[in-house]
């Protein structure tokens, strides 16, 4: 915890950051000498923001089709950090509460603090990280870097602003366990350590907000969203879950697929269960699906495999020297749009609804599902992911698993966003949706 008064003593300004349901970075900023008043008191947001949309447009639903109401954004002083990397600036995360200081129940951060709540009741603990991808423009112009994947040009040529950003990420409490160039032009790859839910979600807001200061100091520009440029492969932030319970990995050590425990393979086929809904939240916008399409690596079926880079869920049981630990599953799906707490508190549903259930993921997968025709994918239990955001909102819709497990009021707003973006946007080009996305998350 940074204290209100180490804040005041290190920093003139407190930047109170937070995504919305659309998965934009929205802020507001007080003076540090007010830190300790806000927290308690919180600043005023009109609650009709729970629907805007990419383009700052409002999807007007009830109750949120009227100018009234309020709600209140409280910064997170557990979690605040001053920031050496912007002399004078503190940064701390934020959730929305009722004027009567009770949790709002359209807030996305919330929603993942009852998530991690439901797990403390069951015994079982997630121990989670995103794996985010960007990709750097010179400012005013194209993408920094020719595109040959993992090359050592490509590093050599951003080496500075690489060794900048991981010593700005460590000066802020981030660990950086892996950086390296991508595939994509101008795509670089930033790996953290894993942490509790809440941890995991505020890391990515604070990480972007700190790549941005950086890469601009660099005279650079950075996007994280899903479609950067026409034809390019795009972003990721692919999401990795481990589940546990008394100190035990329950992705590994077991007599299941690659080590898996029962309540791990049941946490995976929970998910498995409604990927279609679950790309509403995941790949959350209209340029989302200019990403996931067969044959990129970016998961575009309903599959699960060891190791299947191909399948939307990809176990990784990890080196055997530190596979009690490190077992995961990758969510591949995620991408650059996408609220991290909503990303995650969907998720976490989803795969509680499926330990629940003692659900059975079947077999995994080992080949490429794009390879194989309709009675084969038939055969092994696997569809086609939606391919536009609309197809995807209506299957969020219809869910029963992620409507109560978000509660009525997320739902609605989430649904109604989603629609609204698609409606705007649905049939535009893929020019046009790379112009528009590019630098809005």
């Amino acid at each position: 915890m940074t204290e209100a008064a180490t804040l005041e003593a290190e920093a003139r300004l407190l930047a109170i950051h937070f995504a919305d349901i659309a998965g934009m970075s929205r802020v507001k900023v007080v003076p540090t000498r007010r830190a300790a008043s806000t927290a308690r008191n919180g600043v005023g947001w009109s609650s009709v923001w729970a629907v805007v949309t990419v383009d700052d447009h409002f999807a007007f639903v009830p109750p949120f089709d009227s100018p009234s109401g309020d709600v209140r954004l409280l910064p997170d002083l557990d979690a605040a950090v001053v920031l050496p990397v912007r002399p004078g600036w503190a940064w701390a995360p934020a959730s929305l509460w009722t004027q009567e200081l009770e949790p709002w129940s359209a807030c996305p951060r919330h929603a993942l603090a009852r998530v991690e709540r439901r797990l403390a009741e069951l015994g079982l603990e997630v121990r989670t990280t995103f794996e985010t991808e960007l990709t750097l423009f010179h400012a005013g112009g194209g993408p920094a870097s020719s595109g040959v994947g993992y090359s050592v040009r490509s590093l050599l040529g951003y080496d500075e602003f690489a060794l900048d950003l991981a010593e700005a990420l460590d000066a802020v409490g981030i660990p950086v366990d892996q950086l390296h160039p991508e595939y994509g032009a101008g795509q670089f790859e930033l790996s953290t350590p894993p942490t509790t839910p809440l941890a995991a979600a505020d890391r990515v807001l604070l990480f972007r907000y700190v790549t941005r200061v950086v890469a601009r100091r660099h005279g650079l520009d950075v996007s994280f969203a899903p479609a950067t440029s026409v034809g390019a492969v795009g972003n990721g932030c692919h999401l990795h879950v481990s589940l546990w319970r008394d100190g035990v990995n329950l992705m590994a050590g077991g007599d299941g697929p690659g080590g898996l425990q029962p309540e791990g393979a049941s946490l995976i086929a929970g998910i498995r269960d409604v990927l279609p809904a679950l790309s509403a939240v995941v790949t959350p916008s209209v340029a989302s699906y200019l990403r996931t399409r067969p044959g990129h690596w970016s998961g575009a079926y309903t599959a699960w495999g060891v190791e299947n880079r191909e399948a939307a869920l990809r176990f990784q049981p990890g080196t055997i020297t530190t596979r009690a630990t490190s077992a995961n599953v990758e969510l591949k799906i995620v991408d650059g749009a996408a609220n991290p707490y909503l990303a995650l508190a969907a998720t976490l549903v989803a795969g509680l609804d499926g330990v629940a259930r003692g659900a059975d993921p079947g077999p995994p997968l080992q080949l490429d599902p794009g390879v194989l025709d309709a009675d084969a994918l038939a055969a092994h239990g696997v569809a086609r992911l939606p391919t536009s955001l609309g197809e995807a909102a209506e299957a969020f819709a219809a869910s029963t698993v992620l409507r109560d497990g978000l509660g009525e009021l997320m739902h609605a707003a989430i649904t109604a966003v989603r629609r609204k973006e698609h409606a705007d946007h649905g049939a535009k080009g893929e020019e046009e949706l790379v112009e528009l996305h590019r630098f809005v998350y």
